[in-house]
């Protein structure tokens, strides 16, 4: 179908671009910006007047729950969801039942996904079989099917051997290994391991491998991921929305909607935190998102299974950064949409003749209630609940298909 999107603001990091403009779509592709193509004539027109335009987000460590966990979420709930929070590409956990640490449970998230109106899914897989940490997944059959990367989606290493052995192996593959930079044995007390991320950088070094710290949460770590970049590791790291927007201190009466992983820190480390996204010493933004049912939420707040559900809030906690002056608007939708892209390897052309269209139209003025029915993750856990924000997403496509309007 052509369409054209008119009278929005583009913002697109790619381009540097940053204008009121009109977008013109045939098919998969932008093939305007601006003036229409001779001959050009759209079949539909949307209007973007008062609205952001830019390139869709990326998601890179979603928890889809199925297979496995149906009773918390779906794939195609989520998928559902976080186009309707403007992303056009979520990237799966493997920790789902059976684990994704064979080809055919790749084959079986991309068969349950097809067909789906919301963003594409990318599997990453296991770095263990069965995420046992015991024994290597074969990461080469995962690549061949698709995978963009492998994680042991924060189950712990007990012999760094096999950590170390599971880094080479992904290194002759080229594929990126998604890293944790927490302590098992000393997260339960809610305290960051000094040495977690140090310890991981050394066999980072050793082993050549392009390495992805998730969830980075405190100062330290920034600091030592700086310092590596330096060094010439090849190294990246993503900061969940929830860490930018919350510190130890807003967590209301135990409510254990605030029960996160990692925990949330000092205002101090927020600070820092937020500072190092403008700075780009941290890469990407992620909704860490996280969906549970009632009652994994019901009991003390440490009882409770930690995760937020991040997809239906992120876009209005983000632009909320932009307007506490925290971080430009620019920098905002590049953390969002271009870096969490790269990291998987795609190299996102943005908005601009020959790229796919992948976009997302953002209503900043949109007054809402995070209300249950006004969310479309299965999750409802989120300290955002009930709670007024400002700034909604009015409508995404996914390689120029329409997969989310916002009911009027």
């Amino acid at each position: 179908m052509k369409l054209t999107l008119t009278g929005g603001r583009v913002v697109d990091p790619v381009a540097r671009r940053d204008e009121v403009a009109n977008v013109h779509i045939d098919g998969e592709r932008i093939v305007g910006v601006g003036r229409a193509p001779a001959g050009f004539k759209a079949a539909r027109v949307v209007d973007a007047a008062d609205c952001l335009v830019c390139p869709g987000f990326t998601d890179i460590g979603a928890r889809l729950r199925e297979p496995g966990f149906e009773y918390k979420a779906t794939i195609a709930s989520e998928l559902e969801a976080a186009a309707a929070g403007g992303f056009t590409t979520v990237c799966c956990t493997p920790d789902t039942q059976p684990v994704i640490d064979t080809p055919a449970v790749v084959e079986l998230i991309h068969q349950r996904a097809r067909g789906v109106r919301g963003a594409r899914v990318h599997c990453i897989g296991a770095l263990t079989q069965g995420l046992g940490s015991a024994i290597l997944a074969e990461m080469g059959a995962l690549k061949d099917i698709g995978c963009v990367g492998v994680s042991n989606a924060g189950r712990a290493l007990k012999d760094t051997s096999v950590l170390k052995n599971a880094l080479a192996y992904a290194a002759t593959l080229d594929l990126t290994v998604f890293l944790d930079a927490e302590d098992a044995w000393l997260a339960g007390s809610g305290v960051m391991h000094a040495g977690a991320v140090s310890t991981r950088l050394v066999l980072v070094e050793s082993s050549g491998v392009r390495a992805h710290f998730r969830t980075v949460s405190c100062a330290r770590a920034v600091k030592q991921l700086s310092e590596a970049r330096r060094a010439g590791l090849a190294v990246s790291a993503d900061v969940g929305i929830a860490h930018l927007s919350l510190s130890d201190q807003d967590i209301e009466r135990f409510d254990a909607n605030y029960h996160v992983r990692p925990p949330l820190r000092t205002p101090r480390d927020r600070t820092r935190l937020i500072k190092a996204l403008a700075e780009g010493h941290i890469e990407a933004v992620t909704a860490h998102h996280e969906p549970h049912d009632a009652d994994a939420k019901a009991g003390p707040f440490g009882a409770t299974q930690a995760g937020i559900s991040g997809f239906d809030t992120f876009a209005p906690l983000l632009l909320a950064r932009v307007a506490q002056g925290d971080l430009d608007l620019m920098r905002a939708i590049e953390a969002a949409a271009v870096a969490p892209a790269r990291v998987i390897g795609v190299e996102s052309r943005g908005i601009t003749p020959g790229a796919a269209a992948d976009i997302c139209i953002i209503d900043p003025a949109h007054v809402w209630r995070a209300s249950a029915d006004q969310m479309l993750s299965r999750g409802k856990n989120t300290p955002y609940r009930d709670r007024q924000l400002r700034g909604r997403v009015r409508a995404t496509l996914v390689a120029g298909r329409l997969v989310y309007e916002l009911k009027a």
